[in-house]
């Protein structure tokens, strides 16, 4: 027969297993995955590190801006940046986006080969939804250089995926570019741009 002691042993227990079991159940997806028409890529969010980049990042992934953008710049022994630009009527236009995020480059996080980073304009907080992976260890992007960009995340699965892409041939491009003020897409000649389109048919959380 089971005393007291026992018996709040069992509970306790019970309580734990049944505590673990719904976080698990509410436990926040901490990887992204980028299905290429090149093959995938999974990405490790860091969000320990980079909170609000990380948020940011998910919430584009979680409403779909991702699907059917395109790496729009290549740059092998440097990076490849995309999540910006997509097809409109025969050519790559810029898409709408939120207003930028706080910068967390001072994170300790380094842009070496194989993190992803946010990409963004002379504007240290202008970061929106296009981020670019690094394929070369780039020190010059680290705080306090210029700032420094944002790293978020390393990939874990796919690097093969990546080193294909940066092997793409690019050259240069007519790019709709959207005008943060009026909203309006201007064009506008752009390098490095692969010449077969590289696209992110879906981006999922996990």
């Amino acid at each position: 027969m089971m005393n007291r002691r026992h018996i709040c042993y069992l509970a306790l227990i019970a309580f734990s297993f049944g505590a673990a079991c719904q976080a698990n159940k509410t436990a926040e997806p901490t990887k992204v995955r980028l299905k290429t028409n090149q093959g995938d890529i999974v990405i490790q969010l860091n969000a320990e590190k980079a909170p609000v980049t990380v948020a940011n990042f998910k919430k584009y992934v979680s409403t779909g801006h991702y699907n059917g953008t395109v790496f729009h710049r290549v740059i092998d022994g440097f990076m490849i940046q995309g999540g910006g630009f997509a097809h409109q009527d025969g050519k790559l236009a810029e898409k709408k986006t939120d207003k930028g995020i706080v910068n967390e480059s001072r994170n300790g996080l380094k842009n070496e080969v194989g993190t992803i980073s946010m990409a963004r304009t002379s504007d240290p907080n202008s970061a929106t939804a296009q981020f670019f992976i690094n394929v070369a260890n780039n020190e010059a992007l680290d705080f306090p250089s210029h700032d420094g960009y944002a790293v978020f995340g390393k990939v874990i699965e796919g690097m093969d995926v990546v080193n294909q892409i940066k092997a793409v041939k690019t050259g240069v491009q007519e790019l709709l570019n959207l005008n943060p003020l009026s909203g309006e897409l201007t064009p506008g000649p752009s390098r490095d741009v692969p010449l077969e389109p590289v696209i992110i048919e879906a981006a999922t959380l996990e």
